[in-house]
């Protein structure tokens, strides 16, 4: 279906101010239509001047809809163009047509001209289902009465108000619960869910012929200062949204000023009980300030543990052992900088180009000192999620030290190339790290290589980045190491290298599970009301999310650590002993420990508990 703005550039003259003003507008008409009991249609002339477009719809929340199809992108018929030029041409508000019944049902047709700066730039066409008419309560009079009004400011230029900021989603509806406001802000009316919500706010008596700004105020923490805004909005002189908060509840409050004819006749305040939404809010503010400490505390573990690994190595007499160590501190000192990343940010997803850039210094200044060359990186990372940044880390930081100790220092340049190269798109991302060294060796293989680093690059980015590497010659001499792996939104929600219809299935089972109980715990607080309370569709999407991400946290670590020992052979040293040659021992162990199940675990749950060790 197309858009407001695809429609109104495309096929009509409207354009800049006029253009801004029906879309504040259409951001704010449920209320109308939910007053009114009725469907809205928003027609705007054609770019030919004789013909109406149809460029908006809305359905009523609070009755049965009467336009059961779409009509946005369609023409108005010969009938309701008439309608439509009587409105434009007398500037009024036309009312005089008969029920249609060529639906089947009886419909009531109205139409509203929409006027900005004494023009009418569109038309609201209300059409109202008449089949389940009855005699009216005291509430939808009530909502009538306000629909009256609104439609005259809207005729009058009066409303949306010039100025205000457009409605969030989380804004009280009018099933929420409402409030009539006289001239001299007195309650004239309030609904059962508006009482209710006092109610819960510590107030005793009724709301009907009370000033609601006082009693709000009274209501209010007496620890808390007034907000001056508050009243502003609880007596109805000013259009805004407010929060009471007080005897344990939070009810948001939202004014529409009604003014017609250029004098005021009071307002109509919506009413919603937040407390439960807030709850949660602070909920989850306080699980994302215990995430971020636990990635704090398990980036200080991991520099406690790079301290120890460099102590131990100054007090070593052999390079080989020194030179593992170091590269040791190497692989826990880039862990330890996504986390330290992930402790500043409120989400599990990170600006990886910041942890790149402090990648490439952290391995510029350990490299060895006849190739002290800078890495430059082209291009950008973007947003990741952690699942994705803490093997890329290791992963870049790995390729940067082969480029720099086995390709630039053993060709003795101090000025050579060593350049990250990185390309992004919708779905996929593909970094490259090329070094003018001496290049690779006659007859490399990957697949057959006895480094550890290349064996662990090679496992984190099948495994954990569900990518493929290629190592191959550079053009004009040296290394190019490619790296490339998907980046879509559904890697965003898992810790784990999983199908992508499994995780779509996983997330989407996960934020049903989620509307349910929100729809189960808002229902089971539910007074009479016309419509349950809204809620945004965003919030309990956030909430998986966020739970999802909370949970995987672990796994990731549990996962990474599993890589890293697969690939990195025996956990004990191995030499020439009475049981054969070193080549028969490492095979021994090998096979032991790959066809036999029971040891499997074992070695899984040892991993498990030296991860787990560092987290605490």
């Amino acid at each position: 279906m197309p858009t407001l703005n695809d429609l109104a550039r495309s096929r009509t003259e409207l354009a800049g101010a006029d253009l801004e003003w029906l879309h504040t507008l259409v951001s704010d008409w449920q209320l109308l239509a939910d007053l009114s009991f009725a469907d809205l249609i928003l027609w705007a002339p054609a770019r030919d001047g004789d013909s109406w477009l149809a460029i908006a719809q809305m359905r009523p929340t609070t009755g049965p809809t009467s336009l059961p199809d779409d009509v946005v992108g369609a023409t108005a018929p010969a009938d309701d163009q008439r309608l439509l030029d009587i409105v434009r041409n007398e500037r009024r508000i036309y009312r005089e047509s008969d029920p249609d019944w060529t639906r089947g049902v009886p419909v009531r047709t109205e139409v509203i001209p929409v006027t900005r700066a004494g023009r009418v730039i569109a038309v609201i066409q209300r059409c109202t289902n008449l089949s389940s008419a009855r005699t009216p309560s005291r509430l939808e009079l009530t909502y009538l009465q306000g629909a009256d009004d609104l439609a005259r400011m809207v005729a009058e230029g009066a409303f949306p108000f010039p100025g205000a900021n457009a409605v969030l989603a989380r804004s009280p509806r009018v099933g929420d619960g409402l409030v009539r406001l006289g001239k001299s802000g007195h309650v004239t009316y309030a609904s059962p869910n508006a009482e209710s919500a006092y109610r819960r706010l510590g107030l005793s008596a009724d709301l009907i012929g009370s000033e609601l700004g006082a009693v709000t105020a009274g209501l209010c923490a007496p620890a808390e200062p007034l907000d001056e805004s508050l009243m502003m909005v609880a007596t109805g002189r000013a259009a805004g949204e407010a929060e009471v908060d007080g005897n344990g509840s939070v009810v948001q409050l939202r004014s529409i000023p009604l003014a017609v004819g250029g004098e005021r006749t009071g307002a109509l305040v919506l009413v919603r009980d937040v407390s439960e939404l807030r709850r949660r809010e602070r909920e989850l503010l306080t699980k994302d300030a215990t995430i971020r400490e636990i990635h704090h505390r398990v980036k200080n573990n991991l520099q406690t543990v790079a301290a120890l690994l460099r102590l131990q190595a100054r007090r070593l007499r052999a390079p080989e052992a020194r030179a593992a160590l170091e590269e040791a501190v190497r692989r826990v000192s880039s862990i330890a900088v996504v986390h330290e990343t992930l402790s500043h940010v409120p989400d599990e997803v990170v600006d990886f180009d910041d942890i790149a850039g402090r990648v490439a210094r952290m391995a510029g200044e350990v490299s060895a000192p006849e190739a002290r060359v800078i890495p430059r990186i082209t291009g950008s990372f973007g947003m990741l999620p952690a699942s994705l940044a803490t093997p890329l880390a290791m992963v870049l930081a790995e390729l940067l030290q082969n480029a720099l100790q086995h390709g630039l220092a053993q060709a003795g340049k101090d000025h050579g190339l060593l350049e990250v190269t990185v390309v992004r798109d919708e779905d996929r991302l593909t970094a490259s790290v090329a070094d003018s060294g001496v290049g690779l060796p006659d007859g490399f293989d990957l697949d057959a290589t006895a480094s550890l680093g290349l064996q662990i690059v090679r496992t984190l980015v099948a495994g954990e980045l569900g990518g493929r590497l290629r190592i191959v010659p550079r053009r004009g001499g040296g290394t190019e190491a490619v790296v490339e792996f998907p980046v879509g939104s559904d890697r965003a929600l898992s810790g784990r290298s999983l199908h992508p219809a499994r995780l779509a299935r996983s997330a989407a089972h996960t934020c049903a599970r989620a509307r349910s109980r929100i729809a189960r715990r808002l229902s089971a607080r539910r007074s009479s009301s016309l419509i349950p309370p809204q809620m945004p569709a965003s919030w309990p999407v956030s909430i998986a999310q966020r739970r999802h991400s909370s949970v995987t946290v672990q796994r990731r670590q549990t996962c990474l650590a599993s890589s890293i020992w697969s690939s990195a052979g025996p956990l004990f040293p191995i030499g020439k002993n009475s049981s054969g040659s070193t080549s028969r021992q490492a095979a021994w162990w090998r096979q032991s420990m790959m066809s036999t199940p029971s040891r499997r675990p074992d070695a899984a749950r040892c991993a498990v508990r030296v991860m787990s060790s560092r987290v605490m």
